[in-house]
């Protein structure tokens, strides 16, 4: 049986996840040993007959231009060429036009292998010639004001600049990508993104909006009703968890308004994908089914999985049931399902998507089981398309003991080292970067791992790599670490990031100021250069406050008699555990922060030079938030220390401190779009149809960001904080709020000298917490106030003189700047 090992392409343990694809090929056992993958060639080929026609690619790609820059719009002509006009390879070329003749008629011809190719080459030759550059609305939008006039383009060298790929497809998002960051959107915002893949180089996306409506029609054939289906859907916020079979019910019931206009949205979405000439990634059958099919079909082999972070099991949320793959009505409604996809679309890619036991252990080791699974789901593919091809995520295997050699292994399941960052593809493989959690805020990166790692996999031994990819959980955040790994599809050796750094604040900024290349040369070495391996989950004190006692909470420094004053206290309620025990997690610290106060200090030195620069006001805003919430985390300890030392007077002050710093921080998080609560409950609101579905959506986005699941009144979801944010409106009116009753009840425990009151506070928190969900309140939309000042201010208030954490705390921030 052909398996694919992790020698076939290792993958650097920095880019955080393993993603496989299993084809047609690997499961029916032909092995492609000479280096070709003619199932690849073959999808290729069907693309090419059954794709958009060059015309349409070309009018796709003019529509990019005349969207984002339209100033320029009879500047470029677009022109899609065959791959064997691009050496066999996909490419793009950028020339010199040679019909210029003054302003008006075009100045550069860009040639592409398809209309993605063209819009590459297109972002290739705004940001290598023009110095331009192009990210999120939120992290800034785009700078084209570098972008000389119409007639005065900058020339490109007279024989032209071919860029092939080294490697056909670059692959995008996660399948919880569509929940954390896509949940709310509308065709604009979905225009905007297709048209920023396209720039990027992104040919293989996935495409899962809309599909509850094609299950809809699909478990109709099995007697399954609307009030069946309400059991089994979640709600719009929560959509990735219940297609993943993690839960089900939980935020919904979906409204038929919602799938209706979901699948509306859906073509939309695929049609602008095709016409660009990308390869939309469709979802296919798993296994998950509504308990209801179980009812209508008793005789079903069916398995009832276990719980997955719910407080209690409560069977209103938990606890999905799995299509056993041995039962005959598991390859018929996968075939359904694809085919009602076809019908529906008009078309198809002919790749899915089907992630099994997502974050959920199967209920057998046997490999055997898995094997029989795996060749049942694509049974359930190929039966509804004949040149179907698995592509599977693979992120289970990273974190699950259940997927051990014998599980993984076998032909249905290709595996790679945990560490390792992999698409496979028939024996085929794509580098892909995870990166972010949860749509969550910390900057961080590992650059250097970015513009080598794709190009050692490539080069490897017995390399079996097609392509790379971006399978970051949220977007909207760290745009220099997106903006590097997009280009690395194009790239066929490593990047010199002396020198793409130093660009890269002239690009972003619109001009050169050597203070901000040396403030992001700083960046460079600390934030974005994290090396100890570990994947990094956002768990600042601010925004993921710990539910533990104050006394297992190591705080370094202590003497063990202070430890010891109050271990010994208890009550009826509550007993002190050992202070040894740390069940606080620590928020993730790679660099030294000095140095990033540094840089903080850089960018506030030479701000004024691009104050008017939208993408400097996001990194400022983001810069600032990041070292202050360090500080904060700083604290947060301080606090807890002067706790176990009884310095009650201390623990009031830096309460207060902290309470100042968070509302504080609001108000920096308010002078950017980028961070502010406002829009995600808006755009939620605005895809309702009544009254009855804004409270519905509301609820769902409000919930998504906090405290997930039922819960008792004294103890908390496991899943709270998880897609914890630094958005303006949240930090004033809950977190805030949040650290206030904790803080009471370290007060309160020292002035009655007792222990801490753990059940009261936690009490107190989920009440806070439930009642924020079901609250009304509209927050801002759009920014006010001037970040610049804003951050001068924080910094002059907070970081100038640190005394209150001396001596542990994070020091002097050295030299003051002239700000």
């Amino acid at each position: 049986m052909p398996m694919w090992t992790p020698t076939s392409t290792p993958a650097p343990r920095s880019l955080s996840i393993l993603l496989i694809v299993v084809i047609a090929c690997a499961v029916s056992g032909v092995r492609c040993s000479d280096g070709r993958f003619p199932h690849l060639d073959r999808v290729r080929e069907l693309h090419r007959r059954e794709g958009s026609s060059p015309a349409e690619q070309e009018a796709a790609a003019r529509g990019l231009l005349s969207r984002l820059l339209p100033s320029h719009s009879t500047s470029f002509e677009f022109r899609v060429i065959s791959t064997e006009q691009c050496g066999g390879k996909a490419c793009f070329v950028i020339n010199n036009h040679p019909l210029f003749d003054g302003e008006g008629t075009p100045e550069i011809l860009i040639l592409g292998a398809s209309g993605v190719e063209i819009s590459a080459g297109f972002h290739w030759y705004l940001k290598h010639y023009c110095a331009a550059h192009i990210s999120w609305y939120k992290t800034g939008s785009v700078q084209l004001s570098s972008v000389p006039h119409p007639g005065s383009l900058p020339r490109v060298p007279a024989a032209g600049v071919l860029i092939q790929r080294p490697i056909d497809w670059s692959y995008y998002q996660n399948a919880v990508t569509s929940s954390y960051s896509f949940a709310w959107w509308d065709w604009e915002r979905w225009e905007n993104e297709i048209d920023w893949m396209a720039l990027q180089g992104i040919n293989l996306p996935l495409a899962f909006t809309g599909q509850e409506s094609i299950w809809q029609r699909v478990f109709q054939r099995y007697n399954i009703s609307k009030s069946d289906l309400d059991d089994f859907f979640g709600g719009p916020a929560f959509l990735a968890w219940s297609r993943m079979a993690n839960m089900h019910a939980w935020g919904g019931p979906l409204p038929q308004t919602w799938l209706d206009d979901q699948l509306a949205l859906q073509k939309k979405i695929l049609t602008r994908m095709y016409t660009f000439g990308m390869f939309p990634v469709l979802p296919a059958f798993s296994g998950n089914i509504p308990a209801a099919l179980k009812s209508k079909f008793p005789s079903a082999k069916v398995t009832h999985l276990a719980n997955w972070f719910t407080v209690d099991s409560n069977p209103k949320w938990c606890c999905t049931y799995l299509l056993d793959a041995s039962d005959p009505l598991f390859v018929e409604i996968g075939k359904n399902f694809i085919e009602e996809q076809i019908r529906e679309y008009g078309r198809t890619s002919h790749i899915y998507n089907c992630d099994t036991f997502d974050e959920n252990t199967p209920p057998l080791s046997d490999p055997n089981y898995i094997s029989s699974l795996g060749a049942a789901t694509f049974r359930g593919m190929q039966s509804g398309d004949d040149d179907a091809i698995w592509l599977m995520q693979g992120w289970l295997f990273t974190y699950d003991p259940f997927w051990e050699p014998p599980q993984m292994k076998h032909e249905a399941f290709f595996a790679a080292a945990a560490a390792a960052a992999a698409v496979v593809f028939e024996h085929a493989a794509s580098v892909c970067m995870l990166h972010n959690f949860a749509a969550d805020f910390e900057m961080y990166g590992v650059l250097d791992a970015l513009a080598s790692g794709p190009i050692d996999a490539r080069l490897s031994d017995n390399s079996t790599m097609v392509g790379v990819g971006m399978s970051m959980e949220g977007i909207e955040q760290n745009p220099v670490v997106y903006d590097l790994m997009s280009e690395m599809a194009f790239h066929h050796k490593q990047v010199d990031l002396q020198v793409w750094i130093e660009t890269y604040p002239t690009r972003r900024y619109g001009k050169p100021v050597k203070g901000l290349q040396d403030a992001w040369w700083i960046l460079y070495q600390t934030l974005y250069n994290c090396t100890d391996g570990k994947n990094d989950k956002n768990r600042d004190v601010i925004v993921a406050f710990p539910d533990v006692e104050p006394f297992v909470i190591e705080t370094p420094g202590l003497y063990a008699s202070a430890r010891k004053m109050y271990s010994s206290m208890s009550s009826k309620n509550h007993k002190v555990k050992d202070a040894s025990i740390d069940e606080y997690e620590h928020p993730h610290l790679w660099y030294d922060t000095n140095a990033v106060i540094h840089a903080l200090e850089l960018f506030l030195q030479y701000g004024d030079e691009v104050s008017d620069s939208n993408t400097f006001r996001y990194d400022l805003v983001d810069l600032t938030r990041q070292v202050l919430a360090k500080y904060a985390n700083d604290v947060f300890l301080k606090i807890i220390e002067s706790y176990k030392t009884n310095s009650i007077i201390q623990v009031t002050t830096l309460c207060q401190h902290f309470l100042n710093l968070v509302n504080d921080l609001d108000i920096l998080l308010s002078s950017h779009e980028g961070f502010l609560l406002g829009p995600w409950l808006e755009n939620a609101k605005g895809l309702a149809r009544n009254q009855e579905q804004e409270i519905q959506y509301e609820w769902n986005a409000r919930t998504q960001i906090t405290m997930w699941f039922d819960n008792t009144e004294t103890e908390a979801s496991l899943l709270r904080d998880y897609a914890n944010k630094y958005w303006s409106g949240l930090l004033r009116d809950y977190y805030g709020p949040r650290a206030a009753i904790y803080f009471k009840h370290l007060l309160l425990s020292m002035e009655k000298n007792v222990p801490f009151a753990l059940e009261e506070w936690r009490r107190e928190w989920i009440s806070l917490t439930n009642n924020w969900q079901s609250d009304r309140k509209v927050f801002p939309t759009t920014a006010t106030g001037d970040a610049l000042n804003i951050s001068r201010s924080l910094y002059m208030k907070y970081l100038r003189n640190t005394d209150l954490l001396k001596p542990e705390g994070i020091g002097s921030p050295g030299k003051s700047a002239n700000l």
